[in-house]
């Protein structure tokens, strides 16, 4: 007989959930384990809300189990540490993103490449090890093992900070990776929402030139006097788009919707890069001589592994990077679901998990 979420660890939980496709949150109470010699146990502050927490909702990718409670963006204070914890004590500012397990020992965990390993298990929604599922930060408070706990740069806000754990890592990691974080090089970001805005600080942050593509005019204002911006594209507009031919070193394409990205190759110099950190639910089509006749790249990019991550989050401590957003109570969060789905949020959504979840 399968163990209810109450009941499978000894340690109760608070948080919210969805238990069917619509979506919908409400109360759960849960269980975590008993903080293990090597685990961080932490009381939740902040957790972002990520696009992708909403198509998991919704069973939109097709592998949620239900009772499903999101959040990889997680911020709290350690309040209990195992016996052999070497980094963390309590009191220490702290965060969580999208991984809370891996193997550790294939080549991609050897690597520092956690995201890619075989074996990881995502901080929510996924089978741990134990065999029990992972619950997100929705809820009031997490238990990680310390490899897979971020230090939290004193001078970095935990509100904003937040959702620098998914939404900087996927935009900071392929800049890096691909050679776009060099000053001077022109950089070219898709779509101005919870991804695109960060994006733009990490790029102008390394010293690059950036042009903004975004189907909405409306948004040239908030591109260029708001986030600094060097350049916007209506990417609806033929004439500028021509006049985009052959200008960017590489491009980071933060768009989930369906879109076409040839005329993105155009925009590219020879050798030049189209990183995908977007998931459009179609294939792409790609014609060939697009990418033969200049060298070009098209490419993806998801998170980065725990040091990078941590890297990331003293970078953008060092530069005041952090996301512009809305800070809300748990009990607004299906409004908020319902807001981020008509990208009606400037730029993500935070939620106040201290201050509003509490025990039934």
């Amino acid at each position: 007989m399968a163990t209810s979420p109450e009941s499978e660890h000894p340690i109760k939980a608070y948080g919210y959930a969805a238990r069917d496709t619509s979506g919908l949150l409400s109360p759960l109470t849960f269980s975590r384990r008993a903080t293990g010699e090597k685990d961080v146990r932490f009381k939740v502050l902040y957790c972002g809300i990520c696009h992708s927490d909403l198509h998991v909702v919704k069973n939109e990718w097709g592998f949620t189990k239900y009772p499903i409670t999101p959040g990889h963006e997680i911020v709290g204070v350690v309040t209990e540490v195992g016996s052999k914890v070497e980094n963390f004590k309590i009191g220490d500012k702290v965060g969580v993103g999208c991984l809370v397990g891996s193997c550790r020992s294939c080549q991609s965990c050897a690597s520092d490449y956690e995201q890619y390993c075989d074996k990881q298990v995502q901080t929510y929604g996924f089978t741990n090890f134990d065999g029990t599922q992972t619950y997100g930060g929705y809820s009031d408070h997490m238990v990680s093992d310390e490899h897979f706990v971020l230090r939290w740069p004193e001078n970095l806000p935990l509100d904003s900070g937040a959702p620098l754990l998914c939404a900087g890592i996927t935009t900071y990691s392929p800049l890096k990776y691909f050679g776009l974080d060099k000053p001077g090089t022109k950089v070219g970001v898709v779509g101005l929402g919870g991804l695109g805005h960060v994006a733009v600080k990490m790029a102008k942050a390394f010293g690059a030139e950036v042009t903004v593509f975004s189907t909405s005019p409306a948004k040239e204002k908030e591109a260029i006097e708001g986030l600094k911006a060097d350049h916007f594209v209506n990417s609806k507009d033929e004439l500028q788009m021509q006049a985009a031919r052959g200008t960017l070193d590489g491009i980071i394409d933060t768009v989930s919707a369906n879109h076409p990205i040839a005329p993105l190759l155009n925009a590219l110099t020879p050798h030049g890069k189209l990183v995908l950190v977007g998931a459009p639910e179609k294939p792409l089509e790609v014609a060939a001589f697009s990418l033969i006749m200049g060298r070009k790249l098209v490419a993806g990019s998801n998170i980065g592994g725990i040091k990078e991550t941590q890297e990331m989050l003293d970078f953008a401590a060092k530069h005041g990077i952090t996301a512009d957003i809305e800070l809300i109570p748990i009990d607004y969060v299906n409004t908020a679901m319902e807001r981020l789905l008509k990208s009606d949020v400037r730029y993500r959504f935070v939620i106040d998990v201290a201050n509003s979840i509490k025990a039934e």
